[in-house]
């Protein structure tokens, strides 16, 4: 499995000669609690340190150097364990302070999370450009790093800032295939024409007009007698609108429109790794929308794998047909959870915004459980309801269903209804329509592709099947 940056290279073993970072919340800041020397405290004062959330400050030593490091945690309530949010918040140490090795003298939060935390700030998308700087390392036993959680972000962060013209459809299939190879797990692969005799018309309908062909990517791993888990994710690689064309503004982040695709396969990486006792299958749909004279068009009625006839009201609602055959597919074989990410519509954003995708499931046991594991990982998730009254409007008047609502209102919700139709044999079934980006930096996340509900998926599927 090949990652463009190594997450290694951030971590370093634990030694003597590391500088110490002190977490330190408003109530330890408080001059009746201080616990360090005066002379510290007066210095940070001078250089306005507070102790507010995401502040630093390091502190020099007799002979110029760094004695030691001063990290605000914010308000906490008392006897109160430092929160994930918290914890993340102290990722921007990783790219903040200078080329050396510390460590955290007081492990703020739990679970790895201080060394998550810092390895996804430390992140740097360089393919292309040699590295801006040295960076600083986190002396930490490897025991205590969440290998899986960070390669899994990694990788997620890495597929998406790939651009387009070095992540196609085929590109994507060599990183299917290389994850495969790393945990032993069976990949195959249906491609070009090949998808009309096995049945994909609509994922095959939305990849024609491209130069590289359309494919649907089959991962499985585990043993067969164990519950099967699923994971379908969208890998449209370019998203031009197809006929329907995007302006230029619209188009410029297109290379993410696989962020489905990086996040399931990120999570698979996960679930592999960890070894949890499921019977793992991974599907996914890599193509790109392009436009050339065999592009399918508004109004054009398409067949799908499920036996349903759709009418194409804009051929810049691709995802969704993709997805249905493979969702389709995967629902085949009645698995007990089924889960599909995708970047699917725009209306998810304007409705939540950039950090919080919404998720949709007619289980709400598991989506009570993942609503526990998004917040106890920071890895922000919210539910939308299935709303039955607005199926109404992905009727047709020539086909069995429309892919798009007739109006403007609501769409992520009637796009998950589209989905929806291709769904009725898993016991559960969620889909999430996320962003799959950053659009301006945090302390844990640089500007770029980002993993999203990842780390709350895992928590959830290891906390059911891990026992």
């Amino acid at each position: 499995m090949h990652l463009e940056t190594n997450p290694a290279a951030c971590f370093a073993r634990p030694s003597r000669k590391s500088i110490p970072i002190y977490c330190l919340d408003h109530a330890q800041w408080a001059a009746s609690n201080f616990e360090h020397p005066d002379e510290q405290r007066d210095w940070a004062l001078a250089n306005g340190f507070k102790a507010n959330r995401g502040q630093f400050c390091t502190l020099p030593d007799a002979k110029g150097g760094i004695a030691c490091v001063f990290a605000g945690l914010g308000d906490l309530k008392a006897g109160e364990r430092t929160n994930a949010e918290i914890a993340l918040s102290l990722g921007g140490l990783a790219r903040s302070l200078p080329p050396k090795t510390f460590h955290f003298e007081n492990e703020p939060g739990e679970d790895g999370i201080a060394a998550l935390a810092w390895a996804m700030g430390a992140y740097s998308f360089s393919r292309y450009v040699e590295p801006s700087k040295q960076m600083p390392r986190l002396a930490v036993k490897s025991k205590d790093v969440p290998h899986s959680a960070v390669e899994a972000v990694y990788l997620a962060r890495d597929l998406i800032n790939i651009p387009a013209n070095d992540m196609g459809p085929e590109a994507l299939e060599k990183a299917f295939r290389s994850l495969a190879k790393h945990h032993m797990a069976r990949a195959s692969v249906v491609k070009g024409d090949a998808l009309l005799t096995k049945n994909f018309p609509m994922v095959h309908a939305v990849g024609r007009a491209s130069d590289e062909a359309p494919r649907v990517l089959d991962m499985r791993w585990g043993k067969t007698s164990h519950p099967k888990i699923t994971l379908v994710g969208k890998g449209v690689t370019f998203d031009t609108g197809g006929l329907n064309i995007k302006p230029g503004g619209s188009m410029a982040l297109m290379k993410k429109d696989m962020g489905g695709a990086a996040n399931v396969i990120a999570l698979a990486h996960m679930i592999m790794a960890a070894k949890l006792p499921v019977r793992l299958r991974l599907i996914v749909g890599a193509v790109e929308n392009a436009i050339s004279g065999n592009a399918f068009r508004p109004g054009d009625v398409l067949q799908s794998r499920k036996g349903l006839s759709v009418e194409i009201g804009n051929t810049d609602a691709e995802g969704r047909l993709v997805l249905g055959d493979c969702l389709a597919l995967a629902d085949e074989e009645k698995p007990d959870v089924l889960i599909d990410m995708a970047t699917l519509t725009g209306a998810a954003r304007v409705a939540l915004g950039a950090d919080l995708p919404p998720f949709y499931s007619h289980d709400d046991m598991f989506c009570d459980e993942l609503a526990d594991q998004a917040n106890a990982t920071f890895d922000p998730l919210w539910r939308m309801p299935l709303w039955p009254s607005y199926r109404k409007l992905l009727k047709s008047k020539i086909a069995d269903i429309n892919h798009i609502s007739s109006g403007g209102m609501a769409g992520s919700i009637t796009a998950a209804l589209f989905l929806e139709r291709f769904v009725e044999n898993a016991k559960t079934w969620a889909h999430f329509d996320i962003y799959g980006w950053v659009p301006a930096d945090k302390p844990w996340a640089r500007t770029g592709g980002e993993a999203q509900g990842i780390r709350a998926l895992f928590g959830t599927i290891k906390a059911r099947y891990d026992r």
